[in-house]
């Protein structure tokens, strides 16, 4: 096996406890690594090959660091070594700068208890924009349990394997993989052949994309291009742009249980809001709407106190001796 190592460097204020507890509650994602509050081993696709990560905290919140390790089958030249750190650091966050929306959101009287719970979290995104996409079309008219077979059958099949310390590690397949998929074929897999033929339509579109266009390309070019994709409708580009792009400066098409969180913050015992209410809320925070959007719904989902101990490890293997060997 062949191996880099190098450190990051997030902007600050970053809290990795925080990042890591939100992820080892993260549905999409349960089951496929293995974290602690000062480690993840993740694997993912980059150029076709799979790459297994490892990272360390080794910084402080005001002073954050991040030692990572990459782990491969084949060699790791320049050009691999910097797709899987930009890979990192833009599934992490970590160029995020957050002194902007905090010092908004300390004003905020009903909102800045979060800022006090969450401090330090940097958004937590699908690792690619294309798995976001097959998350949210995979989520349609189901049940996240539900999905995520089915999410977990794709990757068994058509996903990339690395092993590590006898321990298998499995990632999602690459959008120009599963475009070369023939759709019958993705439709007995999952056994929908409706979502089998979206998720085929949003392969074709993001394989040959530049991601970078999406990640800082103008919102309404890029939503535009998203919802052209068959299957994705306006609630699956707002996801896409907020949890695969970090596109921070729009409110994600207001769901729900989106809008009975914020009405827990904002209208207490037992009040409400309407969507007008929640857009007026929202735009004080200007481009930074999208993260209190998303700070809002990490609380409503239950995210433990500060510096809590993340899960200590997923259900990836069997015990925790296991787990710990590869950490």
């Amino acid at each position: 096996m062949y191996s880099e190592q190098g450190s990051l460097n997030p902007l600050a204020p970053y809290d990795f406890a925080q990042s890591m507890e939100f992820l080892s509650r993260f549905s999409p994602m349960r089951e496929e690594q293995v974290i602690t509050s000062t480690k993840l081993v993740k694997a993912v696709m980059v150029a076709g090959q799979p790459v297994l990560f490892r990272l360390t905290d080794a910084g402080s919140i005001w002073q954050p660091a991040i030692g990572y390790e990459l782990f491969t089958d084949e060699p790791l030249g320049a050009a691999m070594v910097a797709a899987a750190v930009d890979r990192i650091r833009f599934f992490l966050s970590l160029d995020d700068d957050l002194n902007p929306f905090y010092k908004i959101g300390e004003q905020d009287a009903p909102f800045a208890p979060l800022i006090q719970k969450l401090y330090g979290y940097h958004q937590v995104k699908f690792l690619t924009p294309f798995e976001n996409a097959a998350w949210a079309i995979l989520t349609q008219r189901s049940h996240a349990p539900v999905a995520n077979k089915k999410k977990q059958q794709i990757m068994a099949e058509l996903g990339g394997k690395i092993e590590f310390h006898g321990r298998s590690f499995v990632t999602f397949p690459e959008a120009g993989r599963l475009a070369a998929v023939n759709v019958g074929d993705l439709a007995a897999l999952i056994a929908h052949a409706q979502k089998a033929e979206y998720i085929s339509a949003a392969a074709l579109a993001f394989k040959d994309v530049n991601e970078q266009w999406l990640r800082g390309g103008d919102y309404d070019e890029v939503e535009g291009w998203l919802r052209a994709i068959k299957g994705i409708g306006d609630w699956s580009a707002s996801f896409i742009l907020l949890r695969g792009l970090g596109r921070m400066e729009r409110t994600p098409v207001v769901e729900n249980r989106f809008i009975e969180a914020a009405a827990h913050r904002y209208a207490p015992n037992g009040g409400t809001l309407d969507r007008d209410q929640v857009a007026w809320l929202a735009r004080r925070y200007g481009d930074y709407q999208g993260y209190w959007a998303h700070y809002i719904r990490a609380a409503a989902d239950d995210m433990p106190p500060h510096r809590k101990r993340a899960a200590s490890l997923t259900a990836l293997f069997d015990n925790e001796q296991a787990a710990q060997d590869v950490l």
